[in-house]
């Protein structure tokens, strides 16, 4: 038996020195019903007694969220609230909160809310001691070298399941202009902590759960099938398929129900961290929707991913074939699982055509020049061309 055990040790290493990779793993998370009482606390412990609480326009106005504001103030806390920023996030968003900071003195960052409000936050707190032109940090231009200095104290607390930006490194936010999207990153930017506290889910409307529960579900499945080493990431991508594959029908249909808004926040932390690995061509489908007409990024997503899926299933049907017996299809193949991905959907009241999100035919060629242009599809298991781009969404209209 201990010779059987060298044999395979040794196999394992012999494989591994093919090539040299590196894994990483993010931050420390507080998780469970009532986390978020933590926060005050926490931020005393650290001396951090002016934070900047920044969240989208929806959650700043809602119940659970002024009474964390009523929290933090009789504990002793002067939080100065920041929520001015757009659906889909834009330099000026980030500039204005830079300058709130500075006015009101603050010494930390609270990141509030879904992927809006978080990526927000997280842009605020790389701009506060950095400088340059807030793009000039663009990852895809290498200007995470640019990312020097120290950043605020920075904790986060998700109020969706669905782009896990709370255990994230980068902030995605548009060009006010154009609306090009650009990339920050920097591991500087992981939050401190992480207070996941899956109650403040429990008021979300049945789309704003099915729409960001599918975003989290395309995470996980195009991180597990993209072309990039990871074999962490894999492992956590089909645990995250798992526990959305049993939660977000009942989280959409019954939101008080605390298990599965559990599990929907944990596979939405685990897409995010599973998604280092890469994502493909759904994202890059997805993008240019939110570019061009705004559209909510979960529900681009939503619509987008059986139509991305199948493009990549020929060559990868083993992938396939394990993501369908984690989603709970014991005995379904890749064929069998994009067309569950269709009804699923549907269950969930959401759409399965482009049409039906405003798409139109003359928006095609715009739609299709972005996509390609999109920083996702090189992590695609499968190159994917312009021309691919066009016939997906006109396959999708």
């Amino acid at each position: 038996m201990r010779g059987l055990v060298l044999q395979l040790t040794l196999n394992h290493i012999n494989f591994v020195k093919m090539s040299v990779v590196q894994f990483n793993f993010p931050t420390v998370i507080r998780f469970g019903s009532g986390a978020v009482r933590e926060l005050s606390g926490h931020l005393k412990e650290q001396g951090k007694l002016r934070p900047l609480v920044v969240t989208d326009p929806i959650v700043a106005t809602l119940p659970f969220f002024l009474e964390i504001i009523d929290d933090l103030k009789k504990a002793g806390l002067t939080p100065t609230v920041y929520a001015e920023m757009h659906k889909n996030p834009v330099k000026s968003d980030v500039l204005y909160g830079k300058a709130a900071f500075a006015g009101a003195d603050c010494d930390s960052i609270v990141g509030i809310g879904g992927g809006v409000g978080l990526d927000v936050a997280r842009a605020i707190a790389l701009a506060i001691n950095h400088h340059r032109d807030l793009f000039d940090y663009d990852d895809l231009i290498g200007g995470d070298q640019y990312v020097t200095e120290d950043v605020p104290y920075f904790v986060t607390v998700p109020t969706t399941s669905g782009t896990g930006s709370e255990v994230g490194r980068s902030a995605i936010i548009a060009d006010d202009v154009t609306h090009q999207k650009k990339i920050l990153f920097s591991p500087k930017l992981l939050a401190s902590r992480v207070f996941a506290d899956p109650s403040l889910t429990f008021g979300l409307p049945p789309f704003v759960t099915a729409a960001t529960g599918m975003d989290a579900l395309t995470h996980n499945m195009e991180a597990y099938v993209a072309k990039n080493y990871h074999p962490m990431c894999d492992g956590i991508a089909l645990e995250g398929i798992k526990l959305i594959g049993k939660s977000i029908e009942k989280a959409t249909h019954d939101g008080q129900n605390e298990q599965a808004r559990a599990d929907m926040m944990l596979a939405s932390m685990m897409g995010a961290v599973a998604f280092q690995k890469g994502l493909g061509v759904v994202h890059s489908l997805a993008h240019p929707m939110s570019q061009l007409l705004d559209t909510h990024h979960g529900l681009a997503n939503a619509v987008n991913l059986p139509y991305g899926m199948k493009f990549n299933l020929e060559g990868f049907e083993d992938r396939f074939e394990a993501m369908a017996h984690a989603f709970g299809m014991k005995n379904g193949n890749g064929i069998q699982l994009i067309d569950e991905l269709f009804k699923l959907n549907e269950r969930l009241g959401l759409p399965t055509k482009l049409s039906a999100v405003d798409v139109k035919i003359e928006h095609l060629d715009t739609l299709a020049d972005l996509a390609f242009a999109d920083f996702c599809h090189p992590n695609n298991p499968k190159p994917v061309s312009r021309n691919n781009f066009y016939e997906l969404y006109r396959s999708a209209l």
